[in-house]
């Protein structure tokens, strides 16, 4: 007897969970497990003159520990679309799979790029699926999402999220994580009262925005990595624009840090 045919739809976690491969969304309860969690901050986001830089420091902690220091909370999903991440990294990082997996299976079955709307929303839906799990306090993310639409005006594009999927797009920054309100009180003052718009600023002067913004940050917050400026330690910026995305060297940033910054 003939197996019938798959319907695959345009919709890669349906798929899975018809499959029986995607764990279905997980129930809410009033209890909360007792388990100290790896958790990851800050992050921060902002467009300049071409295109979005995004940038995250290092530091994974679990309560008052150190777990990690050299941690990468910058992914790249697509070619044009990058998440940052805030919260608990394992659900982060498989929400990062499914969305990149998302958007290829989209691309080849449909024979076209997912609207950006189409990626955004996406995203708020694996947020709405683990809320379940993010009010028990075990998996809480906090996303930032950024992207480049060629077919549009603005064509930088940059979203933040609440833990429930709540999407918002920014107009010019975006920041989250336990060391986001210095970061934002920083990019504010640059935005607003600094020598140009943060949408004018040229690569170079938005790595030193990213990095006095980060340092300070870590100031205040201890989960925060910042610099480190004996590990020589620093954090990890991505650019998507035009042309795509590009990491930039550690080099590059260090030079920035030690002539503009430190």
């Amino acid at each position: 007897m003939d197996k019938p045919a798959l319907d695959f739809g345009a919709d890669f976690p349906s798929l899975l969970r018809r499959q029986g491969l995607l764990a279905p969304p997980a129930p809410i309860v009033n209890t909360r497990a007792e388990i100290v969690l790896t958790e990851s901050t800050t992050i921060l986001a902002f467009k300049f003159a071409d295109g979005v830089l995004v940038a995250g420091d290092r530091r994974a902690t679990s309560g008052n520990t150190v777990v990690y220091d050299r941690a990468d909370k910058v992914l790249e999903i697509d070619r044009r679309s990058i998440m940052a991440i805030a919260g608990v990294p394992a659900t982060a990082w498989e929400m990062a799979r499914v969305l990149e997996h998302s958007f290829q299976f989209f691309r080849r079955t449909q024979l076209q790029e997912m609207s950006v709307d189409g990626k955004v929303r996406a995203l708020s839906k694996l947020l709405r699926d683990n809320f379940g799990f993010a009010l028990q306090g075990i998996g809480v993310v906090v996303p930032i999402f950024a992207t480049f639409d060629t077919n549009a005006l603005p064509s930088a594009r940059l979203y933040f999220y609440d833990a429930m999927g709540a999407q918002f797009e920014a107009t010019d920054f975006a920041a989250t994580g336990s060391g986001s309100p210095a970061v934002r009180g920083i990019l504010y003052y640059e935005n607003t009262w600094g020598e140009k718009p943060l949408q004018k600023i040229s690569e170079d002067e938005a790595v030193v925005v990213a990095l006095r913004s980060l340092d300070t940050a870590a100031e205040a917050d201890t989960a925060t990595g910042g610099i480190d400026r004996h590990a020589k330690i620093f954090p990890v910026m991505k650019i998507v624009g035009a042309d795509g995305i590009r990491t930039l060297p550690e080099e590059k940033i260090a030079e920035l840090f030690h002539k503009r910054v430190e």
